[in-house]
């Protein structure tokens, strides 16, 4: 099982400019073949299905690690796309013309069949499938074919970061690189200490060198392209018998991560994008209920989570910038009680 924690696995940038066109090409990295979902679904299938694992037990913790990070992976590459489409979206909600703006951008789902918001689908509008799991049980078989996603994915990250300019997609593919990168090379070192094959000398693949992105450079400085995290406080232990060695680009030593997991930071509270409903067409009507149904039970007034704030930094009990004056029916909707 997994263990949820409310926080991002990197900074990503407060809701500027939006750009709906940038963001449905981001979109290629949560719901595309080498995408996040392809990557989460693939490990996550593959340690589900793994036979005699304690006598392939560094092998096992390996994916299963692994996968768990990309569930992560799948919540940043959201958050990027959904503050890309931040501001798209608001309007006086059922008035016509209030998306009018949006018409015209490639993938209008983001509007009609979310609330300005990530979808589970690849740059074309196509639904990711479950066709993109590769789960053979061959141990060698699986580990090549990921060590393959993760080249492919990291292939299409280049070319969303040479695409992409808005400031979150820019934030989102030089973290993925350093990360993806891990993983790619996590695959070769299984591969190398299995079978002998040495793979080391395909980095960086494809040949653009990690810390020639500038985006890429500050998770460098902290390490991030050397380490993986177990991602759990008391399983998972034998990660180092498989990855261990030095890294092709750098040199330097591969290592465990001391803390199970990175700390994270709080992420962005995004306003509510009237136009598409979300959280709803009133949502101060919606925060009200929110209160009173706090207040009954017992909890304090104010909302226990933590999101960033304009800065960047944590802030308590904080919130998203308050929306736009409801109409004057919305208004007469918020006075009804719910008792």
């Amino acid at each position: 099982m997994i263990m949820r924690i409310d926080r991002l696995l990197t900074e990503l940038p407060p809701p500027s400019e939006p750009d709906p066109v940038g963001a449905a090409a981001v979109q290629e990295l949560l719901g595309g073949k080498f995408g996040e979902m392809s990557t989460f679904m693939n490990y996550t299938y593959q340690s589900f299905n793994f036979r005699n694992r304690q006598g392939a037990r560094p092998f096992y913790d390996l994916v299963a690690s692994i996968a768990a990070e990309e569930f992560a992976h799948i919540e940043l590459v959201a958050a990027a796309i959904n503050t890309m489409l931040t501001g798209a979206g608001e309007g006086e909600p059922g008035k016509s013309g209030s998306l009018k703006g949006v018409k015209g951008t490639r993938n209008t789902q983001h509007f009609i069949a979310g609330g300005a918001a990530a979808l589970v689908q690849d740059s074309n509008n196509r639904p990711w499938t479950g066709d993109n799991v590769f789960s053979s049980g061959d141990l060698v078989e699986d580990l090549t074919h990921n060590f393959f996603l993760e080249t492919g994915a990291r292939n299409n990250k280049l070319k969303v970061y040479e695409m992409v300019e808005h400031p979150a997609a820019r934030a989102l593919t030089g973290f993925l690189l350093v990360r993806g990168g891990v993983h790619q090379l996590a695959y070769a070192r299984a591969l190398e200490n299995l079978t002998g094959a040495n793979l080391m000398k395909l980095f960086p693949s494809p040949y653009i060198p990690t810390d020639k992105i500038p985006e890429c450079r500050p998770h460098m400085k902290r390490g991030q392209h050397l380490c993986l995290y177990r991602f759990s406080p008391d399983d998972f232990l034998e990660l180092s018998a498989v990855f261990n060695g030095t890294h092709p680009e750098t040199g330097e030593k591969l290592v465990i991560a001391e803390q199970t997991h990175p700390e994270g930071v709080p992420a962005h509270d995004l306003p509510a994008q009237r136009a598409v409903f979300a959280p709803g067409a009133d949502p101060e009507m919606i925060a009200e209920v929110a209160a009173r149904l706090r207040k009954q039970a017992g909890l304090p007034a104010a909302p226990s989570g933590v999101v960033a704030g304009s800065n960047g930094r944590a802030v308590k009990n904080g919130s998203a910038p308050s929306a736009k004056k409801s109409t004057a029916r919305a208004s007469k909707r918020r006075k009804v009680a719910v008792k």
